[in-house]
């Protein structure tokens, strides 16, 4: 026979909450290892606890994605060949600008009238780009940019945005950063056949943390291509100068609209000095929003993401889902906007 100490009550207590906690979680359909910590109060006590194995949970997921990841880079690191390109007299600049993808959103039509998914997501980023490829004919592209982060993926932590705000999600976090990094290698490796890219990197509210992270692993994966130049910094708005244009790229929930002019003139001095044509784009809201201001024309993008149940209640849903593209002249500025509908 096998003596177990004799337990007391406030132990017992604790061990029905802890069985309460586990049964509670399987109702709410969450794994009890996502649990990090929480209260079990008794008569007798308020007790604080963390949960042991959460971190040990996320450690083990941290390192089969980077295992995966470092297996990926070792596999193929491609060494890109150089591309000898003519000359090209009056050229243009295409900007490539896929915003707010969401890879990891879940929407059902059962609720919300329409489905998204990461299949869903994949599908259409190819398609648009193809598309904003297919309607830049007849314009001599001789410079891509291409305008990444915004929200490529929907949450930054198991289920949950940058600041904890809870979400829907399709598939695991890990997964999705690497749909998110496939997806990515596939088109930068279109577009650079067409001419010379530049990757520009916008942080943003749901992924601050991994979208970072994989602008990084994308400026790896394409270390030996001369072909392509990236700016992956954290700073919150970017600046890219064309001839006489000077382009910003901002996520959109940071300085207000009405700060943004005033922002570039400041941040970036000397471009502000040599351009005539100036544009800021910006994300996050999912519908277009323009304005010219003084000396500059400030306009959001659509997304090509569906609403999930939080837009649907809210009633933030209906815009055209869309990619759009722009075509940029060296003196004339914007002359063309392309917009690929689904």
């Amino acid at each position: 026979m096998t003596w177990r100490p004799r337990l007391s009550t406030q132990e017992q207590a604790i061990i029905r909450k802890y069985r309460g906690i586990k049964r509670a979680s399987k109702e709410a359909g969450v794994s009890v290892h996502d649990v990090k910590h929480g209260w079990l109060k008794t008569k007798e006590a308020s007790l604080f606890f963390n949960n042991p194995s959460y971190k040990n949970q996320r450690l083990k997921e941290l390192e089969k994605l980077k295992e995966t990841l470092i297996s990926d880079l070792k596999k193929y690191t491609p060494a890109f060949p150089t591309i000898k390109r003519k000359p090209i007299k009056e050229g243009h600049l295409l900007v490539v600008d896929p915003a707010d993808i969401h890879i990891g959103k879940l929407a059902d039509s059962f609720e919300t009238g329409e489905d998204y998914n990461n299949q869903i997501a994949v599908k259409r980023v190819r398609e648009g780009v193809l598309g904003i490829i297919d309607k830049s004919q007849g314009f001599n592209i001789d410079q891509i940019l291409f305008i990444g982060g915004n929200d490529i993926l929907h949450v930054d932590q198991p289920g949950a945005t940058t600041k904890g705000t809870r979400m829907d999600t399709d598939g695991m976090w890990y997964s999705n950063f690497l749909i998110a990094k496939n997806l990515y290698v596939d088109i930068l490796e279109m577009l650079i056949s067409i001419a010379p890219v530049h990757f520009v990197f916008n942080p943003s509210n749901h992924d601050m943390m991994s979208g970072f992270m994989l602008s990084d692993v994308i400026k790896t994966w394409f270390k030996k291509c001369k072909g392509i130049t990236f700016d992956c910094s954290m700073a919150h708005r970017k600046g890219y100068k064309y001839g006489s244009n000077l382009i910003g790229t901002t996520h959109g929930d940071g300085a207000k609209t009405n700060d943004l002019p005033i922002l570039m003139a400041q941040e970036f001095p000397i471009w502000w000095s040599q351009t005539k044509h100036r544009y800021v784009y910006t994300h996050h809201v999912h519908h277009k929003v323009q304005k010219d201001y003084h000396g500059i024309s400030i306009e959001s993008l659509r997304s090509p993401s569906g609403s999930d149940s939080w837009h649907h209640i809210k009633g933030f849903q209906h815009a055209p889902a869309a990619i759009e593209g722009f075509i940029h002249n060296k003196l004339h500025g914007q002359v063309a906007r392309l917009t690929h509908l689904f």
